[in-house]
């Protein structure tokens, strides 16, 4: 059980660290303005292209893989206890959607957690499911979402919206690294490059859960083989998936962003996010078997306080960026951004392994398992490693 929970941990400590480097281009030009980018310097088109290739697309579907595992560790634990299954998940997917809410509003629009409860209900209808039918599944349904983004490089807009687009992004340059709080949030919830018709908006709305529902259910058939704590069982398949996949994602992601002017180069993107994530996780697990350092360790205690985490890089990366800040909006460059998001999670990594060896938990997951338990931890909810300390 520790193994399985270390690796666990681990893997998603080192995600979180992929996310904040695929994050920091929207810290530092914004969500429109990382798409319009065209570095000058040859070190941040090299930055750029290390980013589009091996990070964006490929660590997010490792933390949604995780999320989906978890999720079915979650109901096996209930069960065990003789506590209601939906209650519990509705409560936990509740407290999600409201955190994201807040955390969107009032500290970064790039918020992954409103998502991640909305489709967690979703998952309500997979829970019971064999993992052949979650296998099968996942599979059709990535093959769609890739397929639905084929030609997208077409949707090109408008010149009337392309001054509109440009003039939005000079506004945001210009308030995000000057303004107040105040102003910041004004030009964030009034200012929209795009006037989405009602109809449209909803539909993408409702598409999008479906578009990162394939690793969840991934994770979750995972799960259901007790993957993590039986590794010595798939090691070989976990070293041929890392020795095809990572070279596989690499080339269909490389491809992509090299060939753009291809219809098919959206959906050859799309598809290969998650064939690089799979490949990441299989040569990760490799590199963390029988490792026992205090490296993975603490990218370990990183993934056991992840929510906090999280929020924590939103805060101290909007602090940095902002004009109620340092005001480093536009400012450092592709490259330094990559040394920033080195230096931050070097950071966490150290303050993560400092908290863990006092609490057994992160203030944010201490909350969401309270709301979820809707109670104060009493001894019968405590995590099985409290529960072994304690006896």
């Amino acid at each position: 059980m520790t193994k399985r929970i270390a690796v666990v941990d681990a893997l998603r400590g080192l995600s979180l660290f992929g996310i904040l480097l695929a994050n920091m281009l929207i810290f530092l030009y914004g969500v429109f303005g990382k798409d319009e980018l065209e570095p000058s310097s040859w070190i941040d088109k090299g930055a750029l292209a290390f980013l589009k290739i091996f990070v964006e697309t490929s660590f997010m579907p490792i933390f949604a893989f995780l999320f989906g595992y978890g999720i079915i560790k979650m109901v096996e634990s209930l069960r065990k206890k003789g506590l209601k299954r939906k209650r519990h998940l509705i409560r936990r997917m509740v407290f999600l959607i409201v955190l994201g809410v807040i955390h969107s509003q009032f500290v970064w629009e790039g918020d992954i957690l409103f998502m991640y409860g909305a489709t967690g209900f979703v998952l309500f209808f997979f829970v019971r499911r064999k993992v052949k039918t979650l296998l099968i599944w996942a599979t059709v349904l990535l093959v769609l979402t890739s397929a639905v983004t084929y030609g997208g490089q077409e949707f090109a807009v408008t010149e009337e919206e392309k001054v509109k687009l440009t003039q939005y992004i000079a506004d945001t340059n210009h308030i995000y690294q000057n303004g107040t709080y105040s102003e910041i949030m004004h030009h964030r919830t009034t200012e929209d490059p795009f006037v989405m018709e009602t109809g449209l908006f909803f539909f993408i709305l409702l598409l999008a859960p479906f578009m990162i529902l394939p690793m969840f259910l991934y994770g979750m058939a995972a799960a259901k083989i007790n993957l993590f704590s039986r590794l010595y069982l798939y090691k070989e398949t976990v070293r041929r998936t890392a020795v095809w996949l990572v070279p596989v994602g690499v080339l269909l992601k490389g491809f992509a962003y090299f060939a753009t002017e291809l219809n098919i180069s959206s959906s050859v993107y799309m598809l290969g996010g998650p064939v690089l994530a799979f490949g990441y996780m299989a040569l990760f697990c490799l590199l963390m078997d029988q490792n026992d350092s205090l490296f993975v360790k603490g990218f370990a205690a990183i993934g056991r306080l992840s929510l906090t985490n999280y929020l924590m890089q939103s805060l101290i990366c909007v602090m940095i960026f902002y004009g109620f800040g340092l005001g480093y909006f536009t400012q450092l460059g592709i490259f330094t951004g990559i040394l920033l998001s080195i230096v931050i999670i070097a950071c966490q990594w150290a303050a993560s392994l400092w908290m863990v060896s006092i609490f057994s938990q992160g203030p944010f997951e201490k909350t969401i398992r309270m709301f979820t338990y809707w109670s104060v931890l009493s001894k019968k909810e405590l995590p099985s490693v409290e529960l072994k300390k304690a006896q």
